[in-house]
């Protein structure tokens, strides 16, 4: 088999630049040694942000691009991206009070804000969103930022590029690859055993944490560049407070933590950073972390919280730019490309560092780079054009959870929204033909169903019960006992064991 592309990675970065070069008319293979985002990808604090505590690293590049993709992808995914306020309550023994001014001064204008409000003072004496505090804050400042479900964000855009014609393979793995007179031939090596050979033009090295024992192991590629790896770990409570409104608390040591309501019943609290000096793979909270994490909301909140409240945590290792920079905290959070081509031999270019909010931008700017290897290549197109479900009228996730309902009016109300939300105009490919609940199949709780199950396997390449409950949703927090054991099973039972192959662009839901 050969390829214009071999993508190395199925994170949120692999997955955009196999969406944009197959969008080029390149011939693009991307492989995954796990799940889609079954790494860093499904690890972060779920934001789209520009970055509010990176300028005072004078990071204004990197800010004013993501301010500017902030709102490129609230309106590409409507359904999974929506706009969130955040409540940062003044602390006198943090930073002074005209700094954080001038901070979010810079916040609102850098990179030409439209759609989202601006941000303000507020008094937090009879204020709603001051209820939950401790009366000691009295003054804050609110500002706008976005949420996303990160890992649908990158099984979104695999599905777009499927559907552009790129192949996708999920838990198969590069061993390694060669030059060869007109690109590289790679060993590829499935989790069942089976091993093949394939051929590409060029390889782009998108692994994440696994980026330098790619470079240096399977491709034996010598760089200057490297990953610094940083462990980041979040803790899910039992909801802390009313309203819809996040908190961005500033700690002591210059840190900031959020606090974000999750999943309706929950509120999620992170992130932290914590050199990681093993080799990358699955990472865990640990004491240390959890206790900073309580901490940080006792300060802040009359609730006060131990690691007994916490009813789920997650953690993953972020592969950002090595730049020497002596704390965790300070390490940049832009990313470099780099791109090994000596001597006219064939090109492998390697992703370091960058951000949910950016991926974008990096997957063009990635584009560019090998543009001159690829001149049959088409022009830069992903701006504006809307993910997989996110052709939404007005952005109104609620307006097609209305809709889904009068299509079909056995519907519950939850339900709709939940399916409007995670799959937008998509969910009434699951929906299609049913008349009942019934028709939608069994039910392993929280209002998933054999139907939606089947539509996850078959169109965005889930596999187990995890895929589902964890990255494909997060139902694994609402399912009663026993639901994640039936799903399993059910999941067992079924036959299909190819790659799936989403439906045309030409088809309809």
């Amino acid at each position: 088999m050969e390829y214009d592309l071999l993508v190395v990675g199925g994170g949120v970065n692999g997955a955009g630049i196999a969406r944009d070069a197959a969008g080029r008319g390149l011939s693009v293979l991307l492989v995954e040694q796990n799940d889609l985002a079954s790494a860093t990808s499904s690890a972060s604090t779920k934001l789209v942000h520009g970055g509010l505590r990176y300028l005072e690293y004078y990071e204004f590049r990197l800010v004013r691009e993501a301010l500017e993709e902030r709102e490129t992808l609230l309106t590409m995914a409507p359904h999974i991206i929506w706009p969130l306020r955040f409540v940062l309550p003044h602390a006198h023994a943090t930073r002074p009070a005209w700094l954080v001014r001038l901070g979010l001064f810079l916040y609102d204008h850098l990179g030409g804000r439209k759609r989202l409000p601006g941000s303000r003072g507020l008094s937090l004496t009879g204020a709603p969103e001051g209820a939950s505090l401790k009366t000691q804050y009295r003054k804050a400042f609110v500002y706008s930022d976005c949420w996303v479900d990160d890992a649908r964000l990158v099984a979104l855009n695999a599905i777009d590029a499927s559907e552009r014609g790129a192949v996708i393979e999920t838990r198969t793995k590069l061993v390694a690859a060669h030059r060869v007179s007109d690109g590289w031939e790679a060993r590829l090596k499935t989790q069942d055993g089976g091993e093949r050979q394939v051929r590409a033009r060029a390889i782009v090295n998108a692994a994440g944490p696994w980026v330098s024992e790619v470079l240096s192991g399977g491709l034996n590629v010598t760089t200057g560049s490297g990953a610094r790896l940083i462990k980041g770990s979040h803790i899910v409570v039992p909801r802390l407070f009313e309203g819809d409104q996040a908190y961005m608390l500033q700690n002591p040591d210059r840190r900031i933590v959020f606090a974000i309501p999750y999943e309706d019943r929950f509120t999620l609290i992170g992130t932290t950073d914590v050199a990681w000096d093993a080799p990358p793979g699955p990472a865990r909270i640990d004491a240390a972390e959890v206790d900073y994490l309580c901490d940080s909301i006792n300060r802040y909140f009359d609730r006060q919280l131990t690691p007994a409240d916490v009813v789920w945590s997650y953690a993953g290792v972020r592969p950002l730019f090595d730049d020497k920079a002596d704390s965790a905290s300070a390490v940049t959070r832009d990313y470099v490309l780099e791109v090994d081509a000596a001597e006219g031999h064939a090109p492998v270019l390697s992703v370091f560092g960058g951000k949910i909010t950016t991926y974008r931008r990096l997957a063009d700017h990635a584009l560019e780079k090998l543009a001159e290897f690829f001149p049959q290549a088409g022009p830069s197109w992903t701006r504006g054009a809307v993910l997989p479900g996110g052709d939404l009228p007005d952005l109104d996730r609620a307006a097609l959870a209305r809709a889904l309902r009068a299509e079909h009016p056995f519907l519950p109300e939850d339900l709709a929204f939940r399916l409007a939300r995670s799959y937008g105009t998509r969910a009434r490919r699951i929906l299609a033909g049913a008349k009942s609940l019934s028709d939608l199949g069994e039910d392993f709780g929280a209002g998933l169903r054999a139907a939606e199950v089947d539509y996850l396997v078959a169109h965005e390449w889930a596999r187990t019960a995890e895929d589902i409950l964890y990255r494909r949703s997060k139902l694994g927090l609402h399912l009663p006992p026993g639901g994640a054991e039936r799903l399993e099973a059910y999941l067992a039972g079924k036959t299909t064991t190819e790659a799936p192959r989403p439906a045309p662009l030409s088809a309809e839901a």
